[in-house]
C-alpha cells in the first residue's frame, strides 16, 4: 500500500492554472526526487502536500496520507498531523529557524506540541535527535553560532523529532559545500533506511538525483512530463525537456585561450586574526585564525577560481581583496597599488574592482529602476558621464549581457533569475574593471540558466580582457570557467595549479577529498524517438 498517493491534482491560484493533473506515488522506505527549473510546480506540490497552499488556491483531485485525503482535512487536523505524519525541510535553513531561541529548543518544542511530556523529557529527545543527526554541538547554541550545513542538520532533526512516516526536502543540499552536502544526502539516504520512511526530495541538481533517488518526476510548467525508476530513465530519457536539463547539467563552456600576462592582483603572506569574546571576566580573549599567510596572484586576463568548504576563509579573503576589511600582516596590491593606504580603504584601486553577489535580487535596491541600478558604481568615477553618455554606457552594459536598452526602465521584480544576474553583471562591467570578483554567482540558477550565464562569462572574456576570481562550491562549474585553480582550508591555500591539472590529479589529500565528495552525473541515454 502506498504512503503517499497524489492523483490527478490541479491547482489554480485566481484565474492562473499552476498545476496539471500531477500524480506521484510514494512507498515506505522509497525515494522519490521532483526536478525542473524553477515556476515548474515542485515546490507547491510539496506545499499541497503539507496544506500550507496560500488562501485562494482551487484545488482538484486528491492527495492521500495516513487514510486522509489532505485536500478535506481540516486545518485543526493537519496541524497535527504535520510533525507526526509528515515533516517538511526548507531550502533556507536560517529564515526556518527562530534566531531567537536555541537550536535545542527549537527541536524540543515539536516534540512538546504534539506529545504530553515535561520539558525535561522533550530537551532530552531533542539532544538525543540531533546527535543522530551527526551535530555534536551544545543543544544551548543560537542558529547563527552554525555553519550552513549544521543548520540544515537542525532543521531535518526539527522535521524527524517524531519520526514522520513522510519527510518532504526542498531543495535541501542548494547553498552547500561539496562535502557538506555528501553528509547531508548520506544523512538523509540513512534516515529512511532506519525509520522506513518515504523522502520526497526536490532539486535542481541532476547530480544530486542520480545519485540519492530511486524515482525520479521531471516538471515543466505545472505538468509531469517524465516519471520512472532512476535507473530506467536514465538509459531511456524520452521527453525533449528532461534530455534539455540533463545537457545543460553536463554543458562545458569554451574559454579564450589564456595568453599570459603581467600580474594584476598580488596576494602576498595575508593574515587576519578575530577576537572572540572573553569567557571569564579576567580570561583571555578566544582567536580565530581566519587567514593564515595566503600568497596568490592573478594576471591581466587570467580566470582564477577559489573552492573550499564553508568557513574555509574564502569570504574574508573576499572581503580583503576588496578592501572592505584590513588585514593585519602582508599585503593585497592591485595593479601596483596597496588596496588599503594609511588604514583606509585606496578608493583609487576599488575603482578597478567589482563583484557579481549569489543572490542578484537582495544586492538590489527593488525601489529603483534597472537604469539607476546599473549606474550606481559610475559614481566612484571622477568623470562619471552624464546626460546621453550615462545612457549610452547603460544601454552598451544591458546589451554586453544579452539584454536590451528598452530594459533599463524595468524594475528588477519583473525579470527572471537569469537574467538579474545577467544584470548584476551589467553593472559590474559598466566601468570597465580590470578585475570582477563572482561570489557563488550561479549557485542557485537552474542548471539551463546557469548555463546561460557561463556562456555569457566566456562571450565578455572574448570581448575584452576579463580577469576575475570565480568563487564556487560547484567544482563542475569551477572546472569549465577558470584557467587556474586555488584551493582553500582553515585559512591557507592548500594547493594552485592549473585546473585541469588540479582536478586531474589532485596532491592534496584535502583537495581529492573535495573532488572524491562532488555528486557526479552518471552517462545517460536517450530513446531513439523523443515524445
Amino acid at each position: 500500500m502506498s504512503l503517499l498517493n497524489v492523483k490527478n491534482l490541479s491547482l489554480s491560484i485566481g484565474s492562473f492554472q499552476i498545476l496539471h493533473d500531477v500524480s506521484i506515488d510514494i512507498q515506505p522506505g522509497e525515494i522519490v526526487a521532483i526536478t525542473g527549473e524553477s515556476g515548474s510546480g515542485k515546490s507547491l506540490t510539496a506545499l499541497a502536500v503539507m496544506g500550507l497552499l496560500p488562501h485562494g488556491s482551487v484545488m482538484k483531485g486528491s492527495i492521500w496520507l495516513e487514510k486522509k485525503n489532505i485536500l478535506t482535512t481540516s486545518e485543526h487536523d493537519l496541524c497535527s498531523m504535520r510533525g507526526r505524519a509528515m515533516g517538511m525541510v526548507f531550502q533556507e535553513p536560517m529564515t526556518a529557524l527562530n534566531p531567537v531561541k536555541t537550536i535545542g529548543n527549537q527541536v524540543a518544542e515539536t516534540i512538546i506540541i504534539h506529545e504530553r511530556v515535561t520539558k525535561f523529557d522533550a530537551n532530552k529527545r531533542a539532544a538525543d535527535m540531533l546527535q543522530r543527526v551527526g551535530l555534536t554541538v551544545d543543544p544551548s547554541r543560537y542558529p547563527h553560532e552554525l555553519s550552513g550545513g549544521q543548520r540544515q542538520r537542525v532543521v531535518i532533526a526539527m522535521a524527524i523529532a517524531l519520526r514522520p512516516k513522510l519527510l518532504i526536502a526542498d531543495e535541501p543540499t542548494t547553498a552547500l559545500d561539496v562535502t557538506t552536502q555528501a553528509r547531508i544526502l548520506e544523512l538523509l539516504k540513512d534516515l529512511v533506511a532506519d525509520f522506513d520512511m518515504g523522502l520526497l526530495i526536490i532539486t535542481h541538481d541532476l547530480a544530486v538525483v542520480a545519485e540519492i533517488a530511486d524515482k525520479i518526476v521531471v516538471m515543466q510548467n505545472g505538468c509531469i512530463v517524465e516519471a520512472a525508476k532512476t535507473q530506467e530513465l536514465l538509459h531511456n530519457i524520452r521527453h525533449p525537456y528532461t534530455k534539455a536539463l540533463f545537457n545543460a547539467s553536463t554543458h562545458r563552456v569554451i574559454l579564450p585561450k589564456y595568453i599570459p600576462s603581467l600580474p594584476l592582483l598580488s596576494v602576498e603572506s595575508v593574515a587576519r586574526t578575530y577576537n572572540f569574546p572573553r569567557k571569564s571576566v579576567f580570561g583571555p580573549r578566544p582567536k580565530f585564525q581566519a587567514l593564515d599567510g595566503v600568497s596568490f596572484h592573478i594576471s591581466r586576463g587570467e580566470r582564477v577560481g577559489l573552492v573550499g568548504e564553508s568557513g574555509c576563509g574564502k569570504s574574508t579573503l573576499t572581503r580583503a581583496i576588496l578592501g572592505l576589511e584590513e588585514v593585519q600582516k602582508g599585503q593585497i596590491m592591485l595593479d601596483g597599488q596597496s588596496v588599503f593606504s594609511q588604514k583606509k580603504p585606496n578608493l583609487e584601486v576599488r575603482r578597478k574592482m567589482q563583484v557579481v553577489f549569489q543572490d542578484p535580487y537582495g544586492s538590489f535596491n527593488p525601489r529603483h529602476r534597472v537604469d539607476r541600478l546599473i549606474a550606481e558604481p559610475l559614481h566612484v568615477l571622477e568623470n562619471a558621464p552624464i546626460g546621453k553618455d550615462r545612457d549610452l554606457a547603460i544601454s552598451k552594459a544591458l546589451e554586453d549581457v544579452g539584454l536590451t536598452a528598452a530594459d533599463s526602465k524595468k524594475y528588477i521584480h519583473e525579470f527572471s533569475g537569469g537574467q538579474r544576474q545577467r544584470i548584476a553583471i551589467a553593472r559590474a562591467l559598466i566601468i570597465e574593471p580590470e578585475l570582477i570578483i563572482f561570489d557563488e554567482a550561479v549557485s542557485a540558477l537552474d542548471v539551463s540558466i546557469r548555463a546561460q550565464v557561463l556562456d555569457l562569462i566566456a562571450d565578455l572574456c572574448r570581448k575584452r580582457p576579463l580577469a576575475y576570481l570565480f568563487i564556487s562550491h560547484d567544482l563542475s562549474v569551477v572546472r569549465t570557467v577558470t584557467d587556474r585553480v586555488l584551493v582553500m582550508q582553515l585559512g591557507q591555500i592548500v594547493e594552485q595549479g592549473q585546473t585541469e591539472q588540479v582536478f586531474s590529479n589532485p596532491q592534496h589529500t584535502y583537495t581529492q577529498s573535495l573532488i572524491a565528495a562532488a555528486p557526479t552525473l552518471p552517462e545517460v541515454t536517450y530513446a531513439i524517438e523523443t515524445i
